[in-house]
């Protein structure tokens, strides 16, 4: 969010197809994320195309992304695979 948004706030988003908007389900604090279409637990989270890590429980479009649903997988060694 390049601003606070508040719960109940519609935002315009650009996707593939054009132009759609979400609509926020609680207040989303400045420089956070919000899920755009819904991700089920363990689907990838990406942001600006980049996968940044794993939904910890289901999140629906709209919802705050943050720590308490997603589980980074950068700077995680014991992600990493064997050589």
């Amino acid at each position: 969010a390049l601003t606070g948004l508040g719960s109940g706030e519609k935002v315009p988003v650009m996707t593939e197809t054009g132009l759609t908007e979400v609509t926020t389900r609680q207040p989303i604090p400045f420089g956070h994320k919000v899920a755009l279409r819904d991700i089920p637990a363990g689907g990838e989270v990406l942001k600006y195309g980049e996968v940044i890590g794993v939904a910890t429980q289901p999140i629906q479009a709209g919802e705050h992304v943050h720590v308490h649903n997603v589980a980074s997988r950068r700077g995680r060694g014991d992600l990493q695979r064997p050589a």
